[in-house]
């Protein structure tokens, strides 16, 4: 008899049921019998494989952002220039995220967790911003943007400006409302900060 529950299947369960439970409930409001039960496994299961809901928040954050982030390394490999290479970064983020809104949800709301008197970030966004940074030194030495300006407080005022925006809408959608702004609006401001920081 060939065993249907094995590693692969569980494992994936569990991301699957934790990403759409974190997304909707978020994290606090998700509890570890909900997310086994909704997998159609065990508590004991997610704890083996992640080691609780915690670790079971990191995988989540750090697969996806594995797949994101390689694209996005070949997005800016590809461009010609800085300009179009955070261009093409927003393009591909703001498509990932209408592709999957569960995601959206997650990187919007629980990307920044508090541990204690720590903030969790997760690798795969640690690695995010160290490769905006990087696409920045890279727009600063072509002309892209501006060099009087510190790399790191430019990726910061763009990836801040656009997070709340894409937040803005999250919300918004959330709570029924009309969004106060669509994607098009979003891609002309910040069409309009990279051009101002040029």
């Amino acid at each position: 008899m060939v065993n249907t529950d094995d590693t692969q299947t569980s494992r994936g369960r569990l991301l699957t049921a934790g990403k759409m439970l974190f997304s909707k409930h978020g994290y606090e409001g998700t509890s570890t019998a909900t997310i086994a039960r909704e997998a159609g496994t065990s508590e004991s299961q997610l704890v083996r494989y992640f080691g609780g809901k915690s670790g079971l928040l990191d995988a989540i954050f750090n697969e996806s952002w594995s797949g994101l982030n390689e694209v996005v390394k070949r997005t800016i490999e590809d461009s010609a220039h800085g300009r179009e290479a955070i261009l093409g970064v927003f393009a591909l983020m703001m498509g990932a995220f209408a592709q999957d809104p569960e995601v959206a949800a997650l990187f919007m709301f629980e990307g920044r967790r508090m541990r204690g008197t720590e903030v969790a970030l997760s690798k795969g966004f640690q690695q995010f911003v160290d490769l905006v940074c990087r696409l920045i030194q890279r727009g600063q030495s072509d002309g892209s943007f501006r060099t009087d300006v510190n790399d790191v407080i430019l990726a910061s005022a763009m990836m801040g400006a656009t997070e709340g925006m894409i937040r803005d809408q999250l919300m918004a959608r959330r709570s029924g409302k009309d969004l106060p702004f669509d994607d098009a609006s979003v891609r002309r401001v910040f069409e309009a900060m990279v051009n101002g920081l040029a």
